[in-house]
């Protein structure tokens, strides 16, 4: 962030959101930010960040400033296997070589530079054809200019969203900083999925958090969120003390 402009660059599924007034119908301002734009040369399927239309009665709505990486996206998909034509096992099982959802990262060496695959035990060796990466690391930028509508931003890993769509998240995080001003919207988030998530398994809260982190990965993902004020808080939370 700078002054009055934000720039958002990301790889894989995290999103990066930002909470907005909902269109003053009097004025007829825009509901969904044209003030966003994409920066060129970096990655041009920014184009397909997310802007939701709010419900006549939402407060606020949200305009999504990043772009998803992974096989869920089509404009993906159809990259990589353009990058592939000889490959016609490239994307298997909705995954980058049936191995990750995610189409552009760090790491993941193995699926970016045959000589890193080779370098595998055998078992986990990928079937590596050409020299073209599986995954990449070119990432999306997106610039963004603060308006007086907009009021706060939320950073998350994907499995927020799981969960939750990018309104719904806009929406828990006002309402609770509305009734809570003192409190922390970031781990309330936390705390709503791992309720949603006992819910969807046919349990309780207090039996979920029983289970062992890691065994817990059966019912929802890692999670971390970071929520900005535009008047200077931050707030964090992971959920590892739950």
């Amino acid at each position: 962030m700078r002054d009055e402009d934000v720039y958002v660059m990301n790889l894989g599924d995290s999103r990066a959101i930002v909470a907005q007034h909902a269109e003053n119908k009097e004025t007829g301002s825009s509901q969904t930010g044209d003030n966003g734009t994409v920066v060129e040369g970096v990655a041009n399927e920014s184009t397909n960040a997310e802007r939701e239309v709010p419900d006549q009665d939402v407060k606020l709505t949200a305009l999504q400033l990043s772009t998803d990486h992974s096989t869920s996206i089509e404009e993906e998909v159809t990259r990589i296997k353009n990058e592939h034509p000889d490959d016609n096992h490239c994307i298997v099982n909705d995954r980058v070589k049936g191995r990750l959802k995610v189409t552009r990262a760090f790491g993941a060496g193995s699926l970016k530079q045959a000589k890193w695959n080779d370098s595998l035990l055998e078992m986990f060796r990928n079937e590596f054809i050409g020299d073209a990466p599986y995954i990449s690391c070119l990432p999306s930028l997106r610039h963004h200019q603060l308006c007086p509508r907009d009021q706060f931003l939320i950073l998350s890993s994907d499995g927020l969203y799981q969960y939750f769509s990018n309104k719904e998240v806009v929406s828990h995080v006002d309402i609770f900083m509305d009734k809570f001003p003192d409190g922390d919207p970031a781990q309330h988030l936390i705390e709503e999925l791992l309720l949603r998530a006992a819910k969807k398994a046919g349990m309780d809260l207090h039996e979920l958090l029983d289970i062992p982190q890691g065994d817990r990965r059966k019912y929802h993902d890692d999670v971390t969120v970071m929520v900005i004020s535009l008047e200077g808080r931050i707030w964090k939370s992971s959920g590892k003390y739950l």
